[in-house]
Formats: C-alpha cells, structure tokens, sequence
C-alpha cells in the first residue's frame, strides 16, 4: 500500500508555472469566482507564469452564452488578464469544452488501449439490487461488478441493445499529495469505486474532461475551492493513468482555498447573497482596486497589520502557501471601507471621470457630459473624493449641483433648528454683501453674521444653509459648495427654503 505522493508530481517553479481558471458559464459571476480567480492571476503574475482561461461549458441544458459574456465582462472590469484562452488564442485551443469533443475521445482510445478504463453496463437500478443481496450499504454505490466481465457477457449486454459507459480501474492502495495549502492529504485505499468518466452514449463528464484539459494544456498547479477537495482523488486516480497511457508525463500540484462564508453563520457564500452578486457590488460603486483587494484578504494577508494594498504589492508578495486553510468570511462594511481607502488613492481626475456612469445612472447628466458639467464634475469631485466608500454615493452626494430645485430630505428638515429661518435670512444678508464668492470669502462672511453676530454655535449655524443647498443634512463642504453654485443660486436657494418654511 503506497502512502507517498506520486514522484512524477510537477516541481515546475517560476516562469513554467501553469494555472488555470475554468468556470462554467452558468448564472452571474459571483465574488467566490473571482477571488479563485485573483489567487490563480496573483500566483502566476509572482511567478513569471502564465494563466490560461478556459470554459466549461459541456451542461448544454445550463450554460448560456449571455453568461459566457458575463465573465469576459467581469475580468475586463477587474482588470485580470490571462495568456492563453478564450478570446486570445494559443497552441491548446480551442478552449471550451464544447469544442474539443473529438480530443476527449482521442484520449479515451488511449485509455481505453491501455487497459485503464473498461466497459460499464450496470444499471442504478442492479447495482442497488447487487448492493442488497450482497449486505452492502446502498450510499457505498458501485460495486466493480463490471471489472470483470467476460467478452461473452459484454456481447450479451450489447445484443440487449445497451450501451457502455467507460469507468477508470481506481488504483487499490493510498493515493497522498501534498496541498499546497493544506499540508499532506492521503484519501484511503477504497474510499471510492471505479467511477465513470464517459457516459453511455460517448458523453465525456467534468471528473474526465476537467484533468483531461489540465494535462493536455501543461498545468502545473490546480488552485481552487475546498469543496472541491473530494473530486482531487479522482483526479490523482485518472492522472496516474493519463501518465500511463502517455496523455502526460506529470501530476500537477493542487491547493485548495478556503470557503467563503456569508455574513452571519457558517454557511458558504451562496449565489444567492446579495454580497456574492460581483454586478450588484459594482452597481454600489466598488472599485476594482477596492474589491480585488478586499477578496485577496479572504483567506491571504500582506502582513499582520495592513489591509490595505496595491495590486503591484499584491503580486509582488503572494504565494499560494500563505494562505490561510481556515474558512474566511465576506464583511460587507470591511469591504467598503477598504474600498474607500482605494478611492481616496485615484488621482483625482481618475476619481471624477469613474462617477461619471453613477451620476448619469442617477438621470444627473447625461452618458456624455456637456462641458459644462464635466467642468462641475471636475470642481466637485475632490470635496466628495475624501467623504465616500462607494462609488455610488456620488449622485447623492453631488446631485444638488446638477438640479434646479432641491429636494429636501425628511430626516433633514426635522433636524432643522427653531430658528433656521432666522439664520437662513441672517445668512443670505450676509452673503449679499460678498462681492468675491470664494469658500474663503463666504466662510469669513457667514462666521461673522451667525456665529459672531448670532452667537450660535457651527454646527447650528451651518445646518439651515446646508439643507438649503443640498436637501441634505450631509453634504460636500458646505462653503465650497457655495462658491460652486455661485451667489445668485445660492441666494436663491436660501429664500427657497425660508419660503418652505413658511
């Protein structure tokens, strides 16, 4: 009984560093996805290696194309590029599973020549009856019944009209590797039975087609999801045979990443958390900096006492070994607070031109601002820059500018003082007398007239002509704001509310 890794496992390193990412086009990209993803780019862009993205898209009855489009979409966004794949080409393409049918059954006659696959004709429905009559627990499955079978039997079943499906002779002893995360992991002699890799009918399976790719395509490190370290003895059971059949000369190494939990308990991260939607994330106005760098923390860290990083740092530090096998769990505040550190790290044009889309969302302006909008976008977004986590709070925050009538906040106008038509009148006769409306010049003015002259304190003084302005009890610095409005809307807006009050 061996209880030692295969010695033809891969000791490729640096530049012959091959990973890959394989989803299937089902559904919207989630952030579980993409953080395998991230680990896979980070490790081969630290290595000098090359990712190659590929589809598995052999579920005719759940892959789409809109989703295949979907995932192209993701990565452009978040800015993760591969090297050989979809869309770039390369010399294993073609690279979906639905096009590369006639190699799976090359490699079965290879198999199938060497003895390691053979001809299966049981039903589910005999191998629970042999089960039976046999005392062995249903849930065991498969019994090898098949492994046996004469020439004459397998003659009988055809002229019965059946057709094979092909099953993988499982090794009877240990097969151990050593997760590149996980440590040493040996699943026991007979923790599972010959298994099929291709239907009856010649449909390939994913526990065939999915190692097939990896050993025709060279890939030497499999990094991907903990729930799928069962499927890893299977694919270390038919390694051995694509070796010996001459499919491959090696075994990859594999690790295994830790899951992803929701929010609160200790269930994984479904599809169906609104914090797993990557869209929806992106609708509320992550950055890709900001996102990429909080799922890098789900199971990874740059250092005991910092959070926030670049993705220079990030490739330049990552090694699939630090990570962390215990499961991680998404925090949607830490999320968006790491993202407002990365927001407030874009060069402040960056910053304006990336709101544009959620200030147009909002019905703001329009999908290709006038100049004289892209010239307020320009003035106003450094006073926001510092105050938002998210993209998407731009629109509310900077809405009052592109409006002629404000609409006033409920939880605002019940903060308002007893007095806010008084400081609002004080405030505009005041500022009447500005001739140069600056910040500077209109902070000194109404200092002088409310907190002076009034004897209120700022945070009173400064409420009324807030909401005036901006409908808000939140707002851009409120003096700034004013000199971006200028005195006459300013003026205006300031009555406005005084009218309101009645």
């Amino acid at each position: 009984m061996s209880s030692t890794p295969d010695p033809r496992t891969t000791t490729a390193t640096g530049a012959d560093v091959r990973v890959r990412f394989c989803p299937s086009p089902t559904g919207l990209p989630h952030v579980g996805l993409i953080r395998t993803v991230l680990f896979n780019w980070a490790y081969a862009r630290h290595n000098g290696g090359k990712l190659v993205f590929r589809i598995e898209d052999t579920d005719a009855a759940r892959d789409s194309e809109e989703s295949y489009q979907q995932l192209l979409e993701a990565l452009r966004w978040m800015n993760i590029d591969w090297d050989e794949g979809v869309e770039v080409g390369g010399p294993h393409a073609p690279y979906r599973q639905s096009q590369r049918h006639d190699i799976y059954r090359g490699v079965l006659d290879k198999l199938v020549a060497s003895g390691a696959v053979y001809e299966s004709y049981s039903t589910a429905e005999e191998i629970d009856a042999r089960n039976e009559a046999n005392g062995r627990a249903k849930q065991l499955g498969y019994d090898n019944f098949d492994r046996h079978l004469t020439d004459e039997q397998k003659a009988a079943f055809r002229a019965e009209g059946r057709e094979p499906a092909w099953r993988l002779r499982v090794p009877d002893e240990d097969l151990t590797f050593v997760d590149l995360i996980r440590g040493e992991v040996t699943f026991p002699a007979g923790s599972f039975p010959d298994f099929v890799i291709v239907r009856a009918g010649g449909i390939p399976l994913y526990t065939f087609v999915n190692p097939v790719d990896d050993a025709l395509m060279g890939i030497t490190h499999v990094i991907r999801g903990e729930d799928l370290m069962p499927s890893t003895a299977r694919q270390l059971a038919l390694y051995r045979a694509l070796i010996d059949a001459g499919v491959t000369s090696f075994v990859p190494r594999f690790g295994h990443m830790p899951l992803v939990l929701g929010e609160t308990g200790n269930k994984k991260l479904s599809k169906r958390d609104p914090q797993a939607d990557l869209f929806l994330q992106r609708e509320k106005g992550f950055v890709h900096e900001g996102l990429l760098n909080y799922l890098a923390l789900l199971g990874w860290s740059l250092s005991h006492d910092r959070d926030v990083f670049s993705l220079e740092e990030l490739i330049a530090a990552f090694d699939i070994a630090d990570v962390n096998p215990n499961p991680a769990r998404f925090d949607q505040k830490k999320a968006e607070a790491i993202n407002g550190d990365h927001i407030r790290m874009l060069d402040a044009a960056d910053f304006a031109a990336r709101i544009v889309p959620y200030l147009a969302g909002a019905g703001l302006i329009a999908e290709q601002p006038t100049e004289e909008h892209r010239a307020i976008i320009a003035a106003a977004a450094p006073l926001v820059q510092e105050r938002v986590q998210l993209l998407g709070e731009a629109p509310g925050m900077l809405g009052f500018l592109f409006v002629s009538d404000v609409e006033y906040a409920e939880d605002a106008l019940k903060g308002l003082p007893a007095n806010a038509a008084e400081v609002l009148t004080a405030s505009a006769h005041a500022l009447e007398g500005v001739s140069d409306f600056t910040a500077a010049a209109v902070q000194d003015a109404l200092s002088r007239a409310l907190v002076e002259e009034l004897g209120l304190k700022p945070r009173v003084a400064y409420g009324p002509p807030r909401v005036a302005l901006t409908g808000r009890r939140v707002s851009p610095p409120l003096f700034e704001s004013m000199e971006l409005l200028g005195k006459d809307e300013t003026l205006r807006r300031l009555h406005a509310l005084v009218a309101h009050l009645g």
